[in-house]
């Protein structure tokens, strides 16, 4: 703490007047020493002189009362302040006893110049306001304003007029004398209150705001149920419970959910100029208090904005309360006030301690100087000193992290179409919107209970009158409400209903029909089920999250579990960008939050984890796919593709050229197993029967009737699902349906990994056939030669394209992010870094064409580029793009190049195939490790330290190209502050030669090679060791490397290197040429879609959307096509409409960097 002070302090530094209760003589008889005393009070010889100088002040002093419980009287905040503003010359502090304050008439409390007092339980504010009025003293924080504060309801009042941006919020006040303000209607998936509709997830509040009950409502798409949050005890500040019912009992505040990727920020203000803020993990995440080796909560101060420091001095003014904490909810590029709590103090800040008191101290003398003649002039300090960071050596900064990675394993997705007509269908259809674009999705509950309604009445009429006049196949309707009954409730994203209008019904009878179309409209119905993320899916994620904590500065060791390194030192600092976004698919959506899970060390249930973390990207097509509206190209693929493998002989030479024209090792080796197309079919046809039989054999078994498999499906659904295939594969013709073959592989692996234990015969011999089919016709599906393959991939992922090129861009640009404040930040070395990490989870056909533009697009010349071609070799060897496959972009930044250089900004691409098969131990592609180093530069190594040495939060480093990633430890000696979070050391970053003996298979994140091996990558095999997890149920088991330990979770690949020495500049104009070429095609195919509905949707007044914040997202989720067809010169239109809209002064700086954020960027 610095002992100089500036005009108003004393001459030497220490306190000038005692700090004792009214009525006592000293601090032995409840007074409290000053600073001055401490030090001098370990010393002998101490006279009785200073004791009365000390005592008996010189001059007119100003006296500061401190009017409040004992409790919050001598917390070690208001002890360090008041000790602090006690060093004002002219000022003595003075602190009311309780007992005074709870038991004596206020003409008897101590008489002072000044008042702080604020309310706390079991303070008597009425005494406090009638001691103001007695004795008129300088309030800091106006008292009957209080009254306001400890209601929820006049806050937000308050916060309105005042113009302060809030969540979108209504209120319920039960009062039989006012019941129009109690219209409560609850449904499924919201809440109506007083008119105004609140879809889940939202939130719900006491009016009162000294009840800290507060619960937060989640959507049955995220699973349901709700978060309660309560004031914290011990080590916890919420818990999740399955109730999904509001309270029925007491008023309360419903208000907007704010996606603050799971960070609360509190400002403390200290009058209207001055505020500080912390940021710390909201207690709506898990619940879990993260504490310090003290036991006090973890928080980090955070940089506040211009507009935030606005809003700041707003709260400070309207409340009048100089002394003064908030909650800020920072949402979508955007700050929200939740909560005022009145009169609060930072805790463990030196530095805020010292202004705290320097402002009030100056607040004081300037106000009351002048009345009691006091000589004192305002002290010119400099705020906001900027602080650069810098890096040592010749190492780059990782900046930015971009990963696009397949969901986890799930069940067999099923799907069954069938035609309507039946006018209860068109009265659905028309409910819910339907005839608006010609399509209708049915995923909630309640949609899903009316079309189980309607299936079931057709049933019951078809049963009383089989000639009636009901067109739809009693078959198919069967299997409709067999399908929705499954499971006994309605529960997530496992089941949906597609309904889409046919004008002139079906265009073509399927193969299995017997009569032609019929005239007229009708309704296509398909029916998806299946397709949930299963245990081991969740598990997989979840360890792969862990270990991706290893890609990033300091995460050596056992995923970087040990406090104060990599990933989570980064984050729980708040110098840590994330944003993880998902497709509206359950399983990718819970493969999501279960990888934030592990990546950012939560605890808990996975559904609050989703709400807060998951952005879901399903508006612009980015992460989604409609499979209904394939591409022209894609619909001659799929046409040619059938074609070739209708042929009842042996591939020739000319089906080689036809179907493998790239000449794909993997491709051409399934042709080789498969020889004749058909027969194959024959053989994987009479496979499915013999297994359908073991099944109906094992159903007749009363002993294994009722037995549960994997995922708690019976043999029944079991056989369901196979039958099915059964009858769809090939139809009556003999024809073999080639589409089904990507779900028979589907089925076989599923049992295969997970069902093993029934003892199906022949399922590895249908599993090898059928994989070798689906490697043909899954890849070769998203085109066959190479243009093909470039259109599809465009159709498919230009959107995300264009938000990963943004992503690059915008790493080394000032962002309106959560970043760590470095005057404030003790303890944390490098307080200005700031890594991006951006995580893209989605589906098989995303990855699948993002993989084909980097393949086939033109990013590098194999032939001029040796590691490129070494990279394609490996990636043509890769079969199949399993569960959590991952694309992985990693940026650098060497801040000793020129920031024009094109050496300054360095970009390497790596790629993991995913989870392991049981087959594939032996027939594994090799890669070249991870960030291998090139040959020329092996000579080259230098020992500058240990790369161990991150874990002491020095600059955040990576390799440079030359190097190695292989550690050894440094002889430096380290100097660990036992029991904190912060390891100080003066080491370096060391590299030396591998050992040869690594190969490519460890079970961890990243591949080890003989040209480079890092000992950051974590090996889950020894991690299951060392964790003693459980031994794996069969010990004749292929897997036995999982991350269980166990053979029903086979472990990941590790991620191998494409490419380490890319330039910035080099994949930004890789990227700008691909979208570009793309973007033409991409608005023919976009004009088509939507001139479909008849007319584009124009901006204007008319249909903009009520607003009520300026919060861009609720633009978009309320009317997603409004956006689509937006061309970048449209951005300065859109302010205008949505300020107009909205009522607030958006710029268009911002509305363009949301719009960007969200990967709009229309149809030029």
């Amino acid at each position: 703490m610095s002992e100089t002070g500036g005009e108003g302090w004393g001459q030497s530094g220490n306190p000038t007047s005692v700090f004792a209760y009214e009525g006592h003589q000293g601090p032995e008889e409840g007074g409290m020493k000053n600073e001055g005393e401490m030090q001098k009070g370990e010393e002998e010889g101490q006279g009785k002189e200073e004791d009365e100088d000390y005592d008996s002040p010189p001059e007119r002093q100003i006296v500061v009362g401190i009017c409040s419980m004992m409790k919050k009287s001598k917390s070690k905040p208001m002890t360090q302040i008041m000790e602090r503003l006690c060093k004002f010359e002219y000022i003595t502090v003075v602190i009311f006893p309780e007992e005074v304050i709870l038991n004596e008439p206020v003409d008897k409390w101590p008489l002072c110049d000044c008042l702080v007092s604020f309310h706390s339980k079991g303070f008597p504010l009425d005494k406090a306001v009638e001691y103001a009025n007695l004795r008129n003293p300088l309030l800091i924080n106006d008292l009957n304003m209080q009254y306001y504060i400890q209601d929820r309801r006049e806050v937000y009042r308050i916060l309105q007029e005042e113009g302060i941006d809030l969540p979108r919020y209504a209120v319920l006040t039960r009062d039989p004398d006012r019941p129009e303000e109690c219209n409560l209607v609850e449904g499924e998936d919201h809440v109506e209150v007083n008119g105004e509709v609140f879809p889940k997830p939202f939130v719900e509040k006491p009016v009162c705001a000294e009840d800290h009950n507060v619960y937060i409502y989640y959507p049955t798409s995220a699973g349901g149920g709700s978060q309660r949050l309560f004031r914290k005890i011990g080590s916890r500040s919420s818990v999740y419970s399955p109730e999904s019912c509001v309270r029925k009992t007491g008023s309360y505040i419903y208000e907007e959910f704010m996606p603050t990727d799971g960070t609360d920020v509190k400002v403390y203000t200290v009058g209207p100029d001055y505020a500080h803020a912390e940021a710390r993990k909201s207690p709506a995440l898990d619940g879990k208090v993260e504490r310090d080796s003290e036991g006090k909560e973890i928080r980090y101060p955070v940089m506040l904005t211009a507009m935030e420091k606005l809003v700041a001095r707003k709260v400070c003014l309207a409340f009048k309360q100089t002394v003064c904490g908030f909650d800020l909810l920072r949402a979508n590029g955007h700050s929200f006030v939740c909560d005022v709590n009145g009169f609060s103090f930072v805790k463990n800040s030196m530095k805020y301690y010292d202004d705290c008191a320097k402002v009030l101290g100056n607040m004081v003398m300037r106000e009351l100087a002048p009345q009691f003649h006091i000589p004192w002039s305002i002290p010119m300090e400099a705020e906001d000193i900027p602080i650069v960071p810098t890096t040592s050596g010749t190492m780059m900064e990782l900046r930015c992290v971009i990963a696009i990675i397949r969901h986890g394993d799930r069940t067999p997705k099923q799907k069954m179409k069938m035609e309507v007509r039946h006018p209860l269908f068109f009265e659905l259809f028309e409910k819910y919107g339907g005839y608006k674009s010609g399509k209708l999705k049915l995923k909630k509950p309640k949609q899903l209970q009316e079309v189980l309604d309607i299936a079931r009445l057709l049933l019951a009429e078809l049963g009383q009158h089989t000639d009636c006049e009901i067109e739809e196949k009693k078959g198919k309707l069967e299997q409709l409400k067999t399908v929705l009954e499954m499971y006994g409730h309605f529960s997530g994203i496992n089941r949906k209903v597609q309904l889409t209008y046919l004008p002139n019904g079906q265009p073509k009878a399927s193969s299995e029909e017997e009569e032609g179309p019929k005239e007229g409209p009708s309704l296509l119905l398909v029916l998806k089920w299946g397709g949930e993320l299963t245990p081991a899916g969740r598990v997989q994620a979840e360890e792969l999250g862990r270990a991706f904590r290893c890609m990033y500065p300091g995460g050596q060791g056992d995923y970087a579990g040990f406090p104060g390194c990599g990933l989570l030192r980064l984050h729980s600092t708040y110098r840590h960008d994330l944003k993880i976004y998902a497709s509206d698919e359950g399983r990718v959506q819970m493969t999501a939050a279960a990888f934030a899970k592990g990546l950012l060390a939560l605890e808990g249930e996975l559904t609050p984890i989703l709400v807060q973390m998951v952005k879901s990207a399903n508006m612009n097509g980015m992460l989604d796919s409609d499979s209904e509206s394939l591409t022209d190209c894609q619909q001659r693929v799929k046409a040619r593709l059938h074609e070739i493998m209708q042929k009842d002989q042996d591939f020739t030479e000319a089906d080689y050229q036809k179907l493998a024209p790239t000449g794909s090792p993997s491709l051409v080796n399934s042709m080789k197993i498969i020889g004749n197309p058909v027969r194959t079919c024959d053989q994987v046809y009479a496979l499915i029967q013999r297994l359908t039989s073991q099944i109906r054999k094992r159903l007749e078994d009363p002993k294994s009737a009722d037995l549960q498999l994997y995922h708690s499906e019976t043999l029944e659904l079991m056989l369901q699902r196979w039958s099915k295939l059964e009858r769809d594969f090939r139809n009556k013709s003999g024809r073999y349906d080639i589409s089904k073959i990507p779900d028979i592989y589907d089925c076989v692996k599923y049992d295969t990994q997970h069902n093993a234990t029934l003892g199906l015969e022949d399922t590895l011999e249908l599993f090898r056939l059928s994989r070798a089919l689906a490697d043909i016709v899954i890849p070769q599906e998203y085109g066959i030669n190479k243009p093909e393959k470039m259109d599809i991939a465009q159709a498919y992922c230009l959107p995300l394209m264009k938000k990963i090129q943004l992503d690059l861009q915008r790493t080394h640009e000032d962002e309106a992010v959560n970043k760590l404040h470095p005057l404030y930040s003790r303890g944390v070395m490098s307080p200005g870094r700031h890594v991006r990490t951006r995580l893209y989870f989605t589906s098989e056909s995303h990855v699948h064409s993002l993989l084909s533009i980097f393949r086939y697009g033109g990013l590098l010349d194999e032939v001029k580029d040796q590691q490129w071609k070494q990279a394609m070799d490996y990636l043509s060897a890769v079969s199949e793009l399993n569960y959590m496959t991952q694309i992985v972009i990693m940026l650098y930044e060497d801040n000793n190049k020129d920031p024009g250089s094109e050496e300054r900004f360095h970009v390497e691409l790596h790629f993991s195939p995913g989870v392991k098969s049981c087959e594939d131990e032996e027939n594994v592609p090799l890669g070249f490790g991870f960030r291998p180093a090139s040959a020329e530069n092996q000579e080259k190594q230098t020992n500058q330290g240990s790369l161990e040495d991150l874990s002491q939060d020095e600059p955040d480093r990576a390799l440079p190209l030359s190097e190695l990633i292989s550690i050894r430890r440094s002889p430096m000696i380290r100097n660990r502050k036992t029991g904190s979070m912060e390891v100080l050391d003066q080491g370096h970053v060391s590299y030396c030669v591998p050992c040869p003996k690594l190969r490519s298979l460890c079970s961890g994140l990243f591949s080890a090679s003989v040209l480079g091996v890092s000992s950051s990558a974590p090996n889950l095999r020894d991690y299951v060791r060392t964790h003693h997890r459980k031994p794996p149920l069969s010990p004749d088991s292929d897997c036995q490397d999982g991350f269980e330990g166990c053979s029903m979770v086979p472990s990941i690949y590790p991620l191998e290197t494409l490419h380490n020495s890319l330039s910035l500049k080099q994949v930004d104009e890789f990227l700008n040429a691909v979208c570009e070429d793309s973007s033409d095609a991409h608005a023919k195919t976009m004009k088509g879609r939507y001139s479909s509905q008849g007319r584009y949707l124009v901006l204007s007044r008319s249909n903009m959307p009520s607003l009520h914040t300026t919060d861009l997202i609720h633009l978009t989720e309320r009317n997603p096509l409004l956006l689509k067809c937006l061309k970048p010169s449209s951005v300065a239109p859109l302010t205008t409409e949505f300020q107009t809209a909205s009522g607030s002064n958006v710029s268009t700086i911002t509305v363009r960097r949301e719009l960007h954020e969200m990967g709009f960027y229309g149809l030029a």
